[in-house]
């Protein structure tokens, strides 16, 4: 099933997304997509996320970067790579995780997402948590936070502490890239590390 979505309405995409039943149905209708004229037109693919059955832990990134564009899967760049080594240190079993992002498409040069942008997209994000129904979400990154927490809310104010979100536990961090830009010595990747150790333990 493929159904285009062309206008840029937030309250169609929220209706088109409450009308699937399952992730599959979702997935093709989200491939279809064409509500950010700019992104449809640059896209190499739709990224719809990669969704485990019944996962322990969903974790929501940004938006796919090139590898990402190129693959149609979330996460496997240089980013992705050093998310799964933490995770690994961490105790984290990567089988059990979805990954998904704020973006179901790359923006142009890895840009960052509009306003506007984010709010289309985050009707199919939100219909995929509650298909998906995950105990735990992990958010990495300033978009990712602002969908669920909002704009007034500070990475650092948010993250270390359990958040409880739409039923569900939330931890909050700051991206894999962030991590990366200020190097194995800096504040990010160090936060990053604290906050997937502090999520394993909630999840133990």
């Amino acid at each position: 099933m493929s159904v285009r979505v062309a206008d840029p309405s937030i309250e169609l995409i929220a209706r088109a997304a409450a009308e699937c039943q399952d992730l599959a149905t979702l997935g093709s209708i989200v491939r279809g997509c064409e509500a950010c004229p700019e992104l449809a037109i640059s896209r190499t693919t739709v990224v719809v996320g990669d969704l485990p059955p019944t996962p322990q832990l969903l974790v929501v990134g940004e938006a796919p970067g090139a590898n990402e564009d190129l693959a149609g899967r979330p996460f496997i760049g240089k980013g992705g790579q050093l998310l799964d080594e933490l995770m690994s240190q961490a105790g984290l079993d990567r089988g059990r995780v979805a990954v998904l992002n704020v973006l179901k498409c790359r923006p142009p040069a890895n840009r960052t997402p509009t306003t506007a942008e984010a709010r289309r997209c985050s009707g199919w994000l939100d219909r995929q948590v509650e298909l998906l129904d995950p105990p735990f979400v992990l958010t990495l990154g300033r978009t990712a936070l602002t969908w669920a927490l909002g704009a007034k809310v500070t990475l650092d104010a948010a993250r270390g502490v359990e958040h409880n979100w739409r039923r569900r536990r939330l931890v909050v961090s700051y991206h894999p890239s962030a991590a990366i830009r200020f190097g194995p010595s800096g504040a990010p990747r160090k936060a990053l590390e604290a906050d997937l150790h502090f999520l394993a333990e909630l999840l133990r």
